[in-house]
């Protein structure tokens, strides 16, 4: 990506300041197989939470964070998922992206992008009609 592109957009991954501001305020704790890396606050206030992000890999799409890393971002454990994963199972699918708005989303018959027109199916309903 271009330097401009990093300075002033914020859908293709983290901005400049963005970076800055985690490099500063925050403490690297982890990496996920996608290559997003997650944060957390170096710093807190007295009763406050503990403040977590993630710096996306790539397009911001959160359907890329897994499963673990969701809950350690929520607060549901205190430890860096890493430590703690059971070895990947043989039937577990790569991710695939989320495909919605895009020429590769599923389009089902009937769809307006494919055209509108379906297959008659037994039991169709008919409109109704005032004059009936």
């Amino acid at each position: 990506m271009s330097f401009l592109g990093k300075i002033f957009t914020w859908w293709n991954g983290a901005t400049i300041g963005t970076m800055l501001w985690s490099s500063r305020n925050g403490e690297h704790v982890g990496t996920d197989a996608q290559g997003n890396a997650y944060y957390r606050s170096k710093k807190r206030g007295e009763g406050q939470r503990e403040r977590r992000w993630v710096i996306y890999e790539g397009n911001n799409d959160a359907s890329r964070i897994p499963a673990e890393w969701h809950g350690w971002l929520h607060g549901a454990g205190e430890d860096v998922p890493e430590s703690f994963l059971p070895p990947p199972r043989i039937w577990e699918a790569d991710y695939t992206p989320n495909a919605t708005g895009t020429t590769g989303a599923y389009r089902p018959a009937g769809a307006l992008e494919r055209g509108g027109k379906r297959a008659r199916a037994v039991g169709d309903y008919e409109a109704w009609s005032p004059d009936a």
